[in-house]
């Protein structure tokens, strides 16, 4: 049964969301998008008049929202920031796993490939990445943790890391490293209630 014509640019921003994420921009052509999208190919310029640069920088805004809601709701109940950090990391990797080390950070790759030749995609990547950290530290800034701005830098930092080692040596050994050392950073830190 066909599908709808209506959903063509949904099925275009997932498909180039998983293609990215897996595979990266330049890896990711346009006959492989638009098969993948099961969309004829002119509906790819109809929907994105930017073309594959358009495309990736919502594809990359879209897996940045979805990312980030899946662990604002994963961490809803978790109160202390060293449980979270367990909680996240492990997710992560139990994803990195399952997809045989293929898909890491959905805005990594993306950042990797194209962010420093492409305006409209490095805002978009930077965009995920400040909410991201945004939310890491107001949920280390209600915890009464000190210099939450900074210490939301240094776990994202470290989180995205993280991911890239374990991806790049199909291991979870660096996630399990970072989850262990933040987890202590975050448990020995004075609070300021």
């Amino acid at each position: 049964m066909p599908r709808p014509r209506s959903d063509s640019r949904e099925r275009l921003l997932r498909s180039a969301a998983n293609l990215f994420r897996a595979q990266g921009y330049h890896a990711t052509g346009l006959n492989q998008l638009v098969a993948e999208g099961g969309a004829p190919k002119g509906s790819l310029y109809f929907h994105f008049p930017g073309g594959k640069e358009q495309l990736a920088a919502e594809s990359v805004r879209l897996s940045g929202e979805e990312v980030g809601g899946t662990l604002e709701a994963a961490l809803a109940g978790v109160t202390e920031p060293a449980s979270a950090v367990t909680l996240v990391l492990d997710r992560l990797g139990d994803e990195l796993a399952a997809s045989g080390y293929r898909r890491g950070c959905p805005v990594a790759s993306v950042a990797l490939d194209v962010a420093a030749d492409s305006e409209p995609v490095r805002e978009a990547c930077a965009a995920v990445y400040d909410g991201w950290q945004a939310a890491i530290a107001g949920r280390l800034r209600t915890a009464g943790l000190p210099d939450p701005d900074g210490l939301a830098a240094l776990v994202l930092s470290a989180v995205e890391g993280a991911l890239l080692l374990a991806r790049t040596r199909r291991d979870l050994a660096p996630l399990h490293a970072v989850r262990d050392h933040l987890t202590a950073l975050l448990t020995a830190a004075p609070l300021h209630r």
